[in-house]
């Protein structure tokens, strides 16, 4: 429980700029609807709101549009962000390292490759209104995964620097499994890099309504572990000392990170640096208490994929770039920064 004022400010104060966004991000698109009257069509919606709402006011196509078509994707994005933030901090708080994130070891090459399976070798598939490439995406994210931790562990102990070498190694293999398979198959090259630069365009209620539920259970879960990451975070030994079964707690992050970047992955491709630079920049404004940096950090996370997703659909309208692309733009210069206050910190 965060009983910190500082921090609820900061809190409430995201949860405000998100209700913003989520307005504007569905005035903002094709047809242009007004700001008022995109409020109006999301309030209708909310019960103990819809009452303030004269319902005859409304108008049908708007409705329609905010309604099915952009309050699928704004909600799926948040979801994303929120799911690609909270892994964030959790492997930054393993690893004791402000420059990991949720790709770290294998989760984007595990899902690149099963992606590509599913876009070339097994179409047609859908389950739960899931695509093939969905499906394989999630799987070859969690077995990449599962691949680097087993050969990691070493007497039921996992090492930080063999975890991230060996996902390193890993990703380079699948990395390039996937360019030979392309090489085969450069006709579909379009299709595949297209869902690698990470978007949204497939969103859905349906894919929402399935989703959310997964990664907001799984966030809530790590949440319990926080005050034995603080721990962690403070030397592993340090931490076994004070009581915390190191290893265990490990374990468990580590698995539930990864399948909450798996599960975002699987519905939005890759889309990096969101899990990098949001925890660090919530750092610097709620300090390194994870209580308190996880939930700040992942509404912060929504509020960065929604905004970026709302740039990609819109800024070169009506043709639509993949978000991935935003985020990296946004994402580099920051990453960058990381780097020259690491190299002055070392000379």
């Amino acid at each position: 429980m965060i009983k910190n004022k500082k921090t609820i400010n900061y809190i409430v104060i995201l949860l405000i700029v998100l209700v913003f966004l989520i307005i504007l991000a569905s005035s903002i698109g094709s047809a242009d609807i007004g700001f008022k009257d995109a409020a109006k069509a999301i309030g209708s919606h909310i019960p103990g709101i819809s009452r303030l709402i004269d319902q005859n006011s409304l108008d049908e196509q708007v409705l329609v549009i905010v309604t099915r078509i952009r309050l699928p994707r704004i909600f799926l994005s948040i979801f994303v962000g929120i799911a690609l933030a909270a892994a964030g901090v959790i492997f930054q708080g393993i690893f004791r390292n402000p420059m990991a994130d949720p790709y770290i070891i294998g989760v984007s090459a595990g899902a690149s490759f099963g992606a590509t399976l599913g876009l070339l070798v097994v179409t047609g598939i859908r389950v739960l209104n899931f695509s093939a490439t969905s499906i394989f995406a999630f799987i070859g994210a969690i077995g990449v995964t599962f691949l680097v931790y087993n050969i990691s562990k070493v007497s039921k102990q996992v090492s930080v620097v063999t975890l991230l070498l060996a996902g390193v190694a890993l990703s380079a293999l699948f990395s390039a499994i996937n360019s030979f398979i392309l090489m085969f198959r450069s006709h579909d090259l379009a299709k595949v890099v297209f869902w690698i630069l990470g978007g949204l365009t497939a969103a859905s209620w349906q894919q929402f309504i399935l989703i959310a539920p997964i990664i907001l259970v799984l966030v809530v879960i790590a949440s319990f572990f926080m005050k034995d990451l603080n721990l962690i975070s403070l030397g592993e030994e340090r931490s076994t000392q004070l009581g915390v079964e190191t290893e265990k707690v490990k374990k468990i992050l580590m698995i539930l990170a990864s399948l909450i970047a798996a599960a975002a992955v699987s519905v939005s491709g890759i889309i990096g640096f969101v899990g990098l630079i949001t925890p660090h920049i919530m750092r610097i404004l709620v300090g390194p208490d994870h209580r308190k940096l996880l939930p700040a950090s992942a509404i912060a996370g929504g509020i960065v994929l929604l905004f970026s997703d709302t740039v990609a659909r819109t800024i070169l309208e009506p043709r639509e770039i993949p978000v991935g692309i935003i985020t990296s733009i946004l994402g580099v210069p920051f990453f960058l920064y990381l780097l020259i206050r690491a190299k002055r910190s070392i000379f």
